[in-house]
């Protein structure tokens, strides 16, 4: 058996946590219910300071509370009307600014004359300071530096809702049109640990608007009347994570702290999460499953995916860590459930959207942070965590959490629960003694089977870290040569193009575009525009856009063969991607190039020679194996002064078998869901072997390319 953390030791600042803050009071708040109206109590109070940072942020939010009037509030209304009555109040709120793909369900910027029209002390910003590819997921609101929230629920549309999660409730609505019962945490905390997360928000706002915001110095205390604390005089441990850019290295204390709770479980751990595929973690508790006294573990997931792209990726790599954690259970200690509730819409389920993390009755973490690679490292996370540290009032608070979500899963009161746990000695024997037709956690058995193959192509959706423009320089780097001579054909790699419609929107946090996405809909709707006269010429345009917003082209090159069929879409696919690039490289050519090399690092210097002194092979390589957004590949190669016959040329050549690819793999969807008998997979066979042959050919080119390089290298040194 593994050694065991020590629990009173478990924290530690700068490892596994960023500070350990004292709380006076701490309150578990379950479903937006409890914490929109928290928030509103809160944020009445404030004097000073109001701190907002989110994934998201929605000024039509209905916050189901009601003004002096009697009248329903809605969050921007709300806020202006607290910056008008107090005049030293000042309200910040920064947001991750989201690619374009997210733009048809976000809310448009709130500019003066257009949307919501915030009051003059009210401060609203987009944080894009992320890598390609992440996102800013941190979910916080601080009031005043003396009260704080932290959890999963952003202060956005479509997340209210009740515990009872209610089929039909029609208060659940976003302009009349209802969506499905919502599950989510969130943990309020006071004292120093709320002025810790005031200091983790005004640290973001620094370094996305480059202001520094004075903490708030107040005596009031904000801390909602109604509010009744699960905890008092508690240490908070705050962990977050953070993406490594060129001005700070990465941070991994949600990862850390995740690994060190499952080496400190002794009896049970209960995990509620959205999603359920970081390797790391999935490594860590089949490792305890295969202990003969390790602990029991029970998940809790929702049913079904946030539409096809979802399940296609992220429902695909939680089988695989299902199943792992399944094959390491030896002794029958792992569960995974899914809530269910009677008479919800087909096709709908109770979205759990919660990140906690109870650990026997000794630890609770609640935050920001799924149970996905890209939470681990790629995204800015924050989760909060609470040990009970020998005190039996804060186990008994743990206890009493857990027994409260077991009872909202299962439609029984939290004594119920609680004992049934004492009574069978197990959370899966309570469970399966409180099961009930109409409401329960059932068993999450649906689980779709897969190749190899799809599973690696899957996990492009979930990275652990950004692909920082550095990493160009790697495969011109002596470094990995023998990592490139021992590697096969770049199944990933070959995987990012041909499944790029799934792995790229997917990375961007997986935006509930499902109506709009359905295939039907889409084949329906490109053939009506393909018969207007302007939709070639719109068409071949929206990949200049799709360039610079990080867009999945491939899915426009969908669209395109489903409206004007597969040679005319190919033909337009290929003007709209050269133009595009075409239009980058002139971007690039007006940049000053020791800006460029200033941006992009040390090792971009060493791209820079490479592409000078092979411009047409190096753009052809680029663009085959996509390394660096497209626009970012041509942004350089006109700030060097590649030729831009090479450049063109070198675009075409390689985007040309993904192209190719998007276009057979459209066209064969389309003759799938019209007549399945009519898909030619040899057809898609022979070019996914295309792409695996010209993939393969680069990366040995490349090898060679990097060897010489050094040898010149060496020459010249020998010269000099």
């Amino acid at each position: 058996m593994s050694e065991h953390v020590t629990p009173s030791k478990l924290f530690e600042a700068g490892r596994n946590c960023w500070r350990i803050e004292r709380a006076n009071r701490a309150a578990f708040l379950v479903d937006a219910d409890s914490y929109f109206k928290a928030f509103v109590a809160a944020a009445r109070r404030a004097q000073r300071s109001i701190l907002i940072t989110g994934w998201d942020f929605h000024s039509r939010t209905r916050l189901l509370c009601e003004d002096d009037a009697g009248h329903e509030l809605e969050l921007g209304k709300f806020l202006n009307e607290l910056v008008r009555r107090k005049r030293g109040l000042q309200i910040h709120v920064l947001i991750w600014d989201y690619p374009m793909i997210f733009g048809l369900d976000r809310e448009w910027a709130p500019l003066y004359g257009f949307g919501w029209k915030p009051r003059r002390r009210i401060h609203f910003r987009y944080d894009s300071t992320q890598p390609v590819g992440a996102s800013h997921h941190q979910k916080v609101a601080v009031i005043d530096d003396a009260v704080a929230f932290c959890g999963g629920i952003d202060l956005t549309c479509k997340r209210w809702d009740t515990c009872d999660h209610a089929p039909d409730n029609n208060r659940r609505a976003v302009q009349g049109a209802p969506y499905p019962p919502f599950h989510d945490l969130t943990m309020a905390v006071d004292g120093d640990a709320a002025k810790a997360l005031g200091d983790l928000v005004r640290e973001r706002w620094r370094r996305a608007e480059g202001q520094t915001l004075l903490p708030a110095h107040v005596r009031n205390d904000p801390w909602p009347r109604e509010l009744e604390p699960s905890v008092k005089a508690v240490d908070i441990a705050i962990a977050r994570s953070e993406p490594q850019t060129l001005e700070y290295p990465a941070v991994r204390e949600v990862e850390a702290l995740y690994l060190d709770m499952i080496q400190a479980a002794g009896r049970s751990i209960y995990i509620e999460n959205q999603y359920f595929t970081a390797n790391k973690v999935g490594d860590a508790l089949a490792a305890r499953l295969s202990e003969p006294d390790g602990p029991e573990v029970v998940v809790v997931l929702r049913q079904l995916s946030h539409g096809w792209l979802e399940e296609l990726t992220m429902q695909t790599l939680r089988t695989r860590l299902v199943e792992q954690c399944r094959a390491a259970d030896r002794y029958g200690r792992f569960r995974v459930y899914y809530p269910y509730v009677d008479g919800l819409k087909e096709g709908t389920c109770i979205d759990v959207h919660a990140k906690m993390m109870i650990v026997d009755e000794q630890f609770v973490r609640i935050g920001s942070a799924n149970l996905a690679n890209r939470s681990m490292g790629l995204d800015t996370e924050c989760d909060l965590c609470i040990d009970a540290d020998g005190r039996e009032e804060l186990s008994e608070a743990i206890a009493s959490l857990r027994c409260e979500l077991l009872a909202e899963h299962l439609g029984f009161s939290p004594k119920d629960v609680r004992r049934a746990i004492e009574e069978k000695g197990t959370l899966r024997d309570a469970i399966d003694v409180l099961q009930k037709p109409n409401r329960t956690l059932r068993p999450l058995t649906d689980l779709a089977q897969v190749s190899e193959t799809v599973m690696s192509m899957a996990a492009v959706a979930d990275p652990e870290r950004p692909v920082a423009l550095g990493d160009l320089a790697a495969f011109f780097n002596n470094d990995v040569q023998g990592d490139m001579a021992r590697s096969g054909p770049a199944w990933g790699k070959i995987a990012l193009i041909v499944f790029a419609v799934a792995g790229l929107t997917a990375l961007w946090k997986f935006t509930p575009l499902t109506d709009l996405l359905e295939a039907d809909r889409v084949t329906r709707w490109a053939r009506e525009v393909g018969e207007r006269w302007w939709a070639p010429l719109v068409t071949m345009l929206a990949y200049t856009p799709a360039a610079a917003t990080m867009f999945p082209r491939p899915l426009i090159t969908l669209f395109a063969v489903v409206a004007f069929g597969p040679w005319l879409g190919f033909a337009y696919a290929m003007i709209g991607i050269e133009f595009s690039a075409w239009l980058t490289f002139l971007a690039g050519k007006r940049l000053d190039r020791d800006a460029v090399r200033r941006v992009a690092g040390v090792k971009l210097n060493e791209i820079i020679q490479v592409l000078r002194r092979r411009g047409l092979l190096a753009i052809t390589a680029l663009r085959l194996v996509p390394l660096a957004p497209f626009a970012v590949e041509g942004v350089v190669a006109g700030a060097v002064r590649v030729k831009l016959w090479h450049f063109m040329l070198g675009t075409g050549i390689g985007i040309l078998p993904g192209t190719l690819t998007s276009t057979v793999f459209g066209d064969q969807l389309q003759a799938a869901l019209e007549d399945p008998s009519r898909v030619n997979y040899w057809l898609i066979g022979a070019m996914v072997a295309l792409l695996a042959t010209a993939t393969l050919l680069v990366r040995r080119w490349l090898l060679n390319s990097a060897k010489v390089s050094d040898d010149d290298e060496v020459g010249v040194r020998g010269v000099a």
